[in-house]
């Protein structure tokens, strides 16, 4: 009987050992480790004006201040097409040759013109002999200056004609490039006729360093667009890549067919990444008057259908807080309660460190 009370004895207190033992795990506090706090980041919640998006819609143009339409000077055979669309050139480059009567014509008021001076020198200066030999009166010699000025002035004419409009021998017109840039459009061909009435342009030219993104902003949004406010624009040709830019026009009239107003962003265009006629998604960032609690979007954990943020008090030490969202902007979110201004949450590792909180 007394070896039955010792052991019922010891079997209650190896029980209560390890009772207490399960209690005492139990009451262990999580506390971050060295390694993990050298990993983990923080940011701390504070008060800042309440940002908005306003998401557009439109498409990528070339910058008019940087383009210019050619237009053929004469009508004629197109003789050669250098170029293709799409293609880009440098300024002077040779894009097409056209092979004109009009150019010939030209020729031949160049050779007029060169015999006129000519004549008009050897005039000038059997003027000038006979007013020296006292055989001529001033007024003849004056009168064959006149005549020598003029036959040089329409030889000086003619020769710039030959230079702006790029003529050669052999009734040859050159088309060239004015500026240096991309071609963005091409309505010539070789063989081609062109009419000498033809008032379509031939080549469009355009420097794409700088872009414009065209966007429609409906009426009910017309209100909360200004100038200067910043612009992200996307592509589905770089879906991963964001050009930054800043609203720099507001055409202030209403399109009737889409009941909408224009606005421009331009854009740094690094590479050539972004063409003419792209399709794009504009979005637009910009602050309102009210204030509220801001933190990074990534300190927020979704779990069970909330919003939790884990504040960091000290290593031991740290709470898990169901927040509620007001909106999320981007890499930021608003909080409408369960932060107080200035508390540190982490930013990084959160996940992990939220799982062995709350397993």
């Amino acid at each position: 009987m007394k070896k039955i009370i010792t052991l019922s004895l010891s079997l209650f207190i190896l029980l209560s050992c390890s009772s207490e033992h399960k209690k005492s795990i139990k009451k262990e506090t999580f506390e971050l480790t060295k390694k993990m706090l050298s990993t983990t980041k923080f940011d701390y919640v504070h008060l800042e004006k309440l940002q908005n998006e306003l998401n557009l819609f439109g498409k990528i143009v070339a910058d008019n201040n940087n383009m210019v339409e050619i237009y053929p000077v004469v009508g004629g055979n197109v003789t050669k097409v250098f170029v293709e669309l799409g293609d880009y050139v440098k300024k002077g480059q040779l894009l097409a040759t056209i092979r004109s009567t009009e150019v010939a014509s030209f020729e031949k008021e160049l050779e007029d013109a060169k015999n006129d001076v000519l004549v008009a020198k050897n005039n000038y200066k059997v003027a000038k002999d006979l007013f020296d030999g006292k055989l001529s009166t001033e007024s003849s010699l004056i009168e064959a200056k006149s005549n020598l000025d003029k036959s040089l002035s329409q030889l000086h004419r003619i020769k710039e004609t030959y230079k702006i409009y790029h003529i050669k021998d052999g009734a040859t017109f050159e088309v060239r490039a004015p500026i240096s840039g991309f071609i963005i459009q091409k309505k010539i061909n070789q063989d081609m006729l062109l009419r000498n009435d033809k008032s379509d342009n031939i080549f469009d030219l355009a420097e794409i360093n700088d872009v414009w993104a065209l966007a429609n902003v409906n009426e009910s949004d017309i209100n909360q667009v200004k100038l200067g406010i910043d612009a992200t624009v996307n592509t589905l040709s770089y879906s991963d890549k964001k050009f930054s830019g800043k609203v720099d026009k507001i055409f202030n009239v209403i399109d009737p067919e889409t009941k909408a107003m224009k606005i421009r962003i331009k854009l740094k265009n690094p590479g050539y990444l972004l063409k003419p006629e792209m399709r794009a998604t504009i979005k637009l960032s910009y602050k309102e008057d009210e204030k509220m609690l801001c933190l990074p979007s990534k300190a927020v954990i979704f779990d069970k259908s909330k919003n939790f943020v884990l504040v960091y008090k000290s290593k031991k030490k740290i709470e898990t807080r169901q927040v509620d969202v007001f909106r999320q902007v981007g890499d930021f979110t608003y909080i409408n309660s369960g932060l107080k201004n200035g508390e540190k949450v982490i930013t990084q590792n959160q996940l992990l460190i939220y799982d062995s909180l709350n397993d």
